[in-house]
This record gives C-alpha cells, sequence and structure tokens, in this order.
C-alpha cells in the first residue's frame, strides 16, 4: 500500500492518509476483504503517529470503506454499488464544477460546454 504524506498541505495527515487509501480502494488497487497493515506497522513504515493512523482507520470503519475484527485486523469493506457510484458521482460533480467555473472565466457559453461535451462522448464511444 502506498501512502503518500504531504508535511506542507493544509489538508491533516488522517485524512490525507484516509484519502490515499480511498483512492486505492476506488482504483481497485486495494480489493474487498485485502488486509490492510496493522495501525503500528503502518505507523511505522511511514513515520507517523499511531495515533494518527488510528484516527484515519476509524474515519474509514465510520465511512464504510474497512472493517475491523477484533484480533485479526482492518479489511477493504465489500462493496457497496451504491456508495461507490455515489462517490463517482460526488468525484464528477466537482469536476464540472471547475469545468465550468474556467468557461465562465473565459466567457464560454454553456451551450459550446454542452457540445464539447457531445464531442468528447462521441469521440469516448468510438
Amino acid at each position: 500500500m502506498k501512502i503518500l504524506i504531504s508535511n506542507s498541505s493544509s489538508v491533516p495527515i488522517y485524512e490525507q492518509i484516509k484519502n490515499s487509501i480511498i483512492e486505492q480502494i476506488m482504483n481497485e488497487e486495494l480489493k474487498e476483504d485485502e488486509a490492510l497493515p496493522s495501525i503500528r506497522s503502518l505507523a511505522l513504515d511511514i513515520h507517523i503517529s499511531v495515533m494518527t493512523i488510528k484516527k484515519a482507520y476509524d474515519e474509514l470503519e465510520k465511512e464504510g470503506y474497512i472493517i475491523t475484527r477484533q484480533g485479526k485486523g482492518s479489511f477493504v469493506a465489500p462493496k457497496n454499488l451504491e456508495f461507490v457510484k455515489e462517490r463517482k458521482q460526488q468525484e464528477m460533480e466537482e469536476h464540472l464544477e471547475k469545468a465550468i467555473e474556467i468557461a465562465n472565466t473565459l466567457r464560454i457559453s454553456m451551450n459550446e460546454v454542452k457540445e464539447l461535451i457531445d464531442i468528447l462522448d462521441r469521440r469516448e464511444k468510438e
């Protein structure tokens, strides 16, 4: 499992860890039922406090990404397809908001944006 931490980021470290694990789950780099490193071993590997890793794992469990089995460790939770769809739709909305912001800055009409989306969609389907 690859976790990159940026000390210069305004995002808290536990959240960077959580987001990195979520991304790996969503990209299927971490598979359903795959064991995650123990809190202690991950803390040692990336030189971060055990409490910080625990907070990230607690958040991941609360959000349904992982499950913890007493005495066995933490594992990637079975995928909830509705949850995955919702997460991907949220990601898509963020990209579209950014595209609209750019279009407004450049005074590109929404009709032109929609045409571009149609062109890209047709190209993707070819």
